[in-house]
């Protein structure tokens, strides 16, 4: 009973912290971009952590961790889901991928939760794009 109240506790303070850092960031007007993963092209590679960037004029473009920035021109999303438990291996299973088009092909773009709506105001949707889970 003692580790459930303990575990408990745990969660909330996790939690908390979680949440406090998301809205210190999004006070602060998202000047290091959204943290991210991406799969480009999309269905195929290995997930690389990174950063999309949005400027004002609508230019957004994907910054991995190590490696050359990728412009993302005309980017639009196409749809929104949750990973697959294959998926979920390699990143967080509580976050949601975005599928992009853009000019240049395609590209996967793993979120978590609390970012998705940030993603989704510098990435326009297609029609039809939405939260399929």
């Amino acid at each position: 009973m003692i580790e459930l109240v303990f575990l408990a506790a745990l969660a909330a303070v996790t939690g908390w912290l979680i949440r406090r850092k998301h809205r210190e960031r999004t006070a602060a007007g998202l000047p290091q971009g959204i943290p991210a993963m991406a799969r480009n092209p999309a269905g195929a590679g290995r997930w690389r952590a990174g950063r999309v960037f949005a400027a004002p004029a609508g230019e957004v473009r994907w910054v991995p961790g190590r490696g050359e920035p990728v412009a993302l021109p005309g980017v639009r999303a196409t749809g929104v889901r949750p990973p697959s438990v294959k998926e979920g291996l390699s990143i967080n299973p509580g976050s949601r991928i975005v599928a992009c088009a853009y000019e240049g092909g395609t590209i996967e773009i793993a979120v978590m939760a609390l970012d998705l709506r940030e993603l989704l105001e510098a990435v326009p949707a297609d029609d039809g794009a939405g939260e399929s889970g």
